[in-house]
C-alpha cells in the first residue's frame, strides 16, 4: 500500500495549537488498544462523535499496532490497523525477511450502533472485527454501554471467533481531576488460538481482569494498563472533523479598505479615455489573489469576470471583489455583475443591482435580507452576457512578479514561488512520499524537490508541467519483481521510483470550454503522469441546484519508459470511463464509475466520501472488473479486487489564513494493476464541485462582507448535516401493515400459488431433461446470461427512478426496491427451510443438497426470480403496463435455461415477488401521503416528508 503526501507542516501546527481549546473534559470515551473506542481491548457500544478522526500506536506484547478510527457516520465508526507480531519473520526467504522484519498483517473492524443511549435504556452496538484479508483477527460482537453517572460508564457484551464469550468493561472520571479516568475490563480475547501463538508469547496470555489509567489533554491521549502477565501503552490523536475551523485566522490579511493612493472615482468619460483607470483596479485585485481578471463598463454597469488563487469560499471571495470594486468603479456606475470562473469557465454570476444597498450591507448599515432583494445569484454566465466582450487589461498588469522564498504557504514547509495575475506560476517545493508492505521492506519512502509550471496560453488554455528529483529514498531497495499476469499498468511502479535523475513528472496542454451552464468539458494531450502519456477527453455535466452530475472521460494512452523523459514502453490502450456523482444525505457522495481500465480489464468501481464541516473528506473505493488478479491474496476462485481508503484535507482549516490548498492522502496496495486508473489531467468534477456547493449552499454568498453579524448565518457557518429518515419509514410500516390486514382474500391467494407451484413441479423433470440435452446450443447460453443479468438491471433502474424521478417515479422507484429486498429476504428464509439440490447435482428434484453444502445456497426458491418480479410488479401496476411481467418472465426463465434452478424453483420465486410488489404497492402508492424523495437544494438536504391531513 502507499500513502502519498506533501509535507505539511501547516497541519501538525494546527493540531498544536487548537489542541487546548478544543478540550473537552466531559468526554469519556476512548480508544482501545485496537483503535475502536472502548476500554483497554474491549470495545464498548460508543462509536464517538460524529466526525471524529484518530490515529495512534498501541504495544501490547507481542503486538504493536499503528491504528486510525473514524466516526464517519452518527452511528457507524470504522477503524483501521497495521500490526506487527514480535517472534516471527515477515517472510521465510532470506531475501526478503531481513529488510521486512517481523511478521505484519492488515485489519479493517466496524461498529454499528444499532440503538444510542437514553435516560432509561443503554446504546447497543454491534461490531465485525477484521472484515477483509487474512481473517486473522475476525470476530463478532455485541455490547450495551450506559453511563450511569456523569462521569461513570459500564459496558457488558458477548462475542465469538477472537473475543470469546462475554466481556465487559467500565471507565470512572473524576470530577475533581477530569483529564484522568480510570479503566478496568475483563479481557475476553482468546489468546491461545491467535495466529501461531506458540511462537510468540502470546499463547501465554488467558482472559481475565486488566486495570488501568487514562490521561486526556486537548487531542492527546494516553493510556497505560497492567493486564494478566504484562503492560500495554496506547497513545493517541483525535481530530474532530466536524469543527469547522481549528485554528483562528491571525494571519488572514484584511480587505480592501482603500489607501491614499487610491484614484478619485472617474466618470464613465474619464474611465473610456484613460486605460489607467482600469489598471488601478485591476492592481487591486491583483493584490488579493484575484486571476484572469477581466473587466467591462458598459452605460451604468460594471462587468467584472475573475476567480482567486488563494480564497477558499465564493461568496467571500466575490464579496472582496465587489467592495474593492467600490472604490474604482465610474460614478455613473449604478450596477455590478461578477462572473467568476475557475480555470476561465463560469461558475456563477451574482448581479448587484442596487449599490447603495450594496454598500450599505458591506457597511453593516441594513440587513442580509434586505441586501439579498437586491442582489441576483445565477449558475453559469449569465445569459444576458453571452455576447458581452471583456476588456484584456489583466494581460498588460504584471505588479510585484518575482521569486519569492516563502514558509508556511499552501500548508508546505518552504517553496520558492512566483505567480501573476494571469495563473501563470512557477513552484518549487519538497515533497515526500511513503509506501507500506513491499516484501522486501515494510516501510520504504522517498523525499524529492518538485517544481511545476503553469502557463497560460490563451482563453481556457494552460500548459502544465512538472519535474521532480529524488534526493533521498528507500525505494531503490525493493527486490521482488512483479509477477502480476496483468498488463503491468501499476505494478513495475517500484521501477520508476528508483530514477534519482530529473524526471518530467507532467507536459500537458489542457484546454478547458464551457458549452452552457451547465456543460463543461477539457481535451488534453502531453504527458499525463509518471507512467503514462496520450491524449483524451472529459465531458461533464453539472445541472444547476441538483444532487447529480455525470461526466465521460476518454484517454488514448502509451506506457512511458522508466527513466522519465520522452521514452515508451510497448504497451498502449484506450481507457473510457463513465461516471455518475450524486450527493446523499449527510453530506455523503456516492460515485460509480464503469468501462474500460487501464489493465483493459472491463468494470465498475464504486466510491464513497462524506465531506465533514471542516471540509475535510474520508471516503473509500471499491473496484470489481473482469480483470483476473490472482497475485495472493487473490485466487482463482477469487481473484482480487481493487480497493482503498483516502482523505482528503483542505488546509485552509488547520492553516492560520485561507488558501486553497488541499492535502490528499491515500492508503490502497501499491503494486497492483486491476481497476487501475490514469491520474486525470484535470478533473472537471474535482475542480468544480467545490465552487458549485459555495453557489449552491443557502443563498450562495456566503461570508460576504465578513462581518461579525454573519458569523452565525447558515450561509456562513452551515449546521451539522442531520438525517432523520425514521419518520417516512413508520408511515411506510404502518401503511403497509394496514393493507396487509385488509387483505381478506389471504388464502385463496396462497392456495392458487400452491396449486401454480405444483403444476411447476410436474414438469420440473421433464424441463430440466429437454434442457440437458440442449445445454451448448447458443440460444441457451445467451438465454442464461440474461438471466443472470436481469435482476440487477430491474434494481439499478428501480434505484435510478428514485434517484431521479418526479415525485410518483421516485415513490414507484422506492416500493420497488423494498419490494425486491422483502422478496430476496423471503426466497432466503424458504432456501434454509427446504434446502433442495439444485438441477446440476442430481437428476432428482427434490433430493436435499448434500451435509457440507450451504442451505442458504439451495435451489428453492430461485432470489433472482423473486428480486425481478419484486422489482418489475410496482412499475407494472402503477402505469399499467403488463407486457412488463413479460420481460420478467424471460429474464426469470434464464435461471431454468442456465440449469440454475427447476422449473417450480422459478415459479415459486416469481410469485413470491409477484405478491411482495403488488401488497407494497398497493399499501404506499400514495405519494400525496408521504413524499419521501432524497433532496439536497439550497436550503436542505437529507429525506423530505409529506404528510396529508386526510
Amino acid at each position: 500500500m502507499s500513502i502519498s503526501l506533501s509535507l505539511r507542516s501547516g497541519i501538525i501546527k494546527g493540531v498544536l495549537i487548537s489542541g487546548a481549546y478544543y478540550y473537552a473534559p466531559h468526554t469519556l470515551a476512548q480508544p482501545s488498544l485496537n483503535g475502536q473506542l472502548g476500554y483497554i481491548n474491549m470495545p464498548s457500544a460508543d462509536v464517538g462523535r460524529d466526525g471524529s478522526l484518530s490515529f495512534g500506536f498501541s504495544a501490547d506484547k507481542p503486538y504493536d499496532t499503528l491504528w486510525t478510527s473514524a466516526t464517519i457516520l452518527p452511528f457507524l465508526q470504522i477503524s483501521g490497523r497495521y500490526i506487527s507480531i514480535s517472534g516471527i519473520a515477515g517472510f521465510n526467504d532470506q531475501q526478503y525477511g531481513g529488510g521486512y522484519g517481523s511478521y505484519k498483517d492488515k485489519a479493517i473492524d466496524a461498529k454499528w450502533q444499532i440503538f444510542s443511549e437514553t435516560s432509561k435504556w443503554p446504546a447497543v452496538s454491534y461490531g465485525r472485527t477484521d472484515i477483509f484479508g487474512t481473517a486473522l483477527w475476525r470476530g463478532n460482537y455485541i455490547v450495551a454501554s450506559k453511563h450511569f453517572l456523569p462521569n461513570l460508564e459500564a459496558s457488558i457484551g458477548f462475542a465469538s471467533e477472537r473475543i470469546k464469550g462475554p466481556f465487559g468493561g467500565a471507565r470512572w472520571t473524576p470530577q475533581s481531576y477530569p483529564n484522568w479516568s480510570l479503566v478496568a475490563e475483563y479481557d475476553a480475547n482468546n489468546y491461545p488460538k491467535d495466529f501461531r501463538a506458540a511462537d510468540t508469547f502470546a499463547h501465554q496470555r488467558k482472559k481475565g481482569p486488566a486495570a488501568g489509567i487514562e490521561y486526556r489533554w486537548g487531542w492527546l491521549g494516553l493510556q497505560l494498563a497492567k493486564q494478566n502477565t504484562h503492560t500495554s501503552l496506547n497513545a493517541s490523536i483525535e481530530i474532530p472533523l466536524n469543527e469547522r475551523e481549528f485554528v483562528p485566522k491571525i494571519s488572514e490579511p484584511a480587505y480592501f479598505s482603500g489607501s491614499p493612493e487610491v484614484p478619485l472615482r472617474p466618470t464613465l468619460k474619464q474611465w473610456q479615455s484613460d486605460t489607467s483607470y482600469g489598471h488601478h483596479l485591476v492592481s487591486a485585485l491583483s493584490r488579493q489573489d484575484f486571476k484572469n481578471i477581466r473587466i467591462s463598463v458598459q452605460g451604468d454597469e460594471l462587468l467584472l469576470e475573475l476567480t482567486n488563487s488563494r480564497i477558499s469560499n465564493v461568496g467571500r471571495a466575490v464579496g472582496r471583489a465587489v467592495r474593492t470594486a467600490l472604490y474604482f468603479a465610474p460614478i455613473e456606475t449604478r450596477s455590478i455583475r461578477v462572473v467568476y470562473t475557475k480555470l476561465e469557465q463560469p461558475i456563477v454570476t451574482y448581479s448587484f443591482f442596487n449599490l447603495t444597498v450594496l454598500n450599505n450591507y458591506l457597511l453593516g448599515k441594513v440587513d442580509r435580507q434586505t441586501f439579498l432583494d437586491s442582489v441576483s445569484v445565477k449558475p453559469g454566465r449569465d445569459a444576458e452576457l453571452a455576447e458581452r466582450s471583456t476588456e484584456q487589461l489583466a494581460s498588460t498588469i504584471r505588479d510585484g512578479v518575482s521569486l519569492e522564498i516563502m514558509a508556511g504557504k499552501d500548508g508546505d514547509i518552504v517553496q520558492v514561488n512566483a505567480e501573476d495575475n494571469e495563473a501563470n506560476r512557477f513552484r518549487l517545493v519538497p515533497k515526500t512520499g511513503v509506501y507500506f508492505n513491499d516484501p522486501s521492506g515494510a516501510f520504504r519512502y522517498e523525499i524529492a524537490a518538485a517544481a511545476t509550471y503553469t502557463k497560460r496560453l490563451g482563453s481556457g488554455l494552460y500548459l502544465n508541467s512538472a519535474l521532480s528529483t529524488n534526493l533521498y529514498n528507500t525505494v531503490s531497495g525493493v527486490k521482488q519483481p512483479s509477477n502480476s499476469i496483468l498488463p503491468h499498468v501499476r505494478s513495475d511502479v517500484a521501477d520508476y521510483k528508483k530514477t534519482n535523475t530529473p524526471k518530467l513528472d507532467r507536459l500537458l496542454l489542457n484546454q478547458y470550454l464551457t458549452f452552457g451552464p451547465n456543460t463543461y468539458a477539457r481535451a488534453s494531450v502531453g504527458i499525463y503522469e509518471e507512467m503514462f502519456r496520450g491524449a483524451g477527453g472529459q465531458v461533464l455535466y453539472f445541472p444547476e441546484t441538483r444532487h447529480w452530475a455525470v461526466d465521460l472521460s476518454v484517454d488514448a494512452l502509451q506506457q512511458r519508459d522508466v527513466k522519465g523523459w520522452f521514452g515508451k514502453r510497448d504497451y498502449q490502450t484506450v481507457t473510457a470511463l463513465a461516471a455518475l456523482h450524486y450527493r446523499l444525505p449527510m453530506n455523503v457522495t456516492a460515485t460509480v464509475r464503469a468501462g474500460r481500465f487501464l489493465a483493459k480489464d472491463m468494470g465498475a468501481r464504486l466510491e464513497v466520501k462524506r465531506r465533514f464541516h471542516s471540509g475535510i473528506e474520508i471516503g473509500a473505493w471499491y473496484t470489481s472488473t473482469n480483470g483476473n488478479d490472482i497475485t495472493s491474496p487473490g485466487t482463482p476462485s477469487s481473484p482480487y479486487k481493487d480497493k482503498g481508503l483516502f482523505i482528503s484535507i483542505p488546509l485552509n482549516s488547520m492553516l492560520t489564513l485561507d488558501t486553497q490548498a488541499v492535502g490528499n492522502f491515500a492508503i490502497s496496495p501499491w503494486t497492483r494493476d486491476v481497476g487501475q486508473m490514469v491520474m486525470s489531467p484535470g478533473d472537471l468534477y474535482d475542480i468544480l464541485s467545490d465552487p458549485r456547493r459555495d453557489v449552491e449552499m443557502y443563498d450562495g454568498l456566503g461570508n460576504f462582507a465578513e462581518r461579525a453579524d454573519e458569523q452565525n448565518l447558515p450561509a456562513v457557518n452551515p449546521p451539522l448535516p442531520t438525517f432523520q429518515p425514521w419518520p417516512a419509514i413508520r408511515l411506510r410500516l404502518e401503511d403497509s401493515h394496514q393493507q396487509f390486514s385488509r387483505f381478506d382474500d389471504k388464502t385463496t391467494a396462497l392456495t392458487t400459488a400452491a396449486g401454480l407451484t405444483l403444476a411447476a413441479m410436474v414438469l420440473d423433470k421433464p424441463m430440466n431433461d429437454a434442457i440437458g440435452k440442449r445445454q451448448n446450443l447458443r440460444l441457451l447460453r445467451s438465454w442464461k446470461h440474461i438471466g443472470d443479468a436481469a435482476p440487477l438491471a430491474a434494481i439499478g433502474l428501480a434505484g435510478s427512478a428514485f434517484a431521479f424521478g418526479d415525485e410518483r417515479l421516485s415513490n414507484t422507484g422506492l416500493i420497488s426496491l423494498e419490494s425486491a429486498a422483502l422478496a430476496s429476504a423471503g426466497s432466503i428464509a424458504l432456501k434454509g427451510l427446504v434446502n433442495r439440490a439444485r438441477p446440476d447435482s442430481s437428476d432428482s428434484p427434490w433430493r436435499k443438497q448434500a451435509a457440507d453444502a450451504a442451505r442458504f445456497q439451495s435451489s428453492f426458491t430461485s432470489n433472482h426470480a423473486a428480486a425481478l418480479f419484486g422489482a418489475v410488479t410496482p412499475f407494472a401496476k402503477e402505469y399499467d403496463q403488463p407486457w412488463l411481467y413479460g420481460l420478467a418472465a424471460i429474464g426469470a426463465l434464464g435461471r431454468v435455461a442456465g440449469k440454475e434452478h427447476w422449473l417450480s424453483d422459478v415459479t415459486a420465486g416469481s410469485l413470491l415477488g409477484y405478491a411482495s410488489g403488488a401488497w407494497l404497492w398497493q399499501a404506499q402508492r400514495d405519494e400525496s401521503r408521504y413524499r419521501t424523495s432524497l433532496m439536497l437544494g439550497p436550503n436542505q438536504a437529507g429525506i423530505q416528508i409529506s404528510k396529508s391531513l386526510n
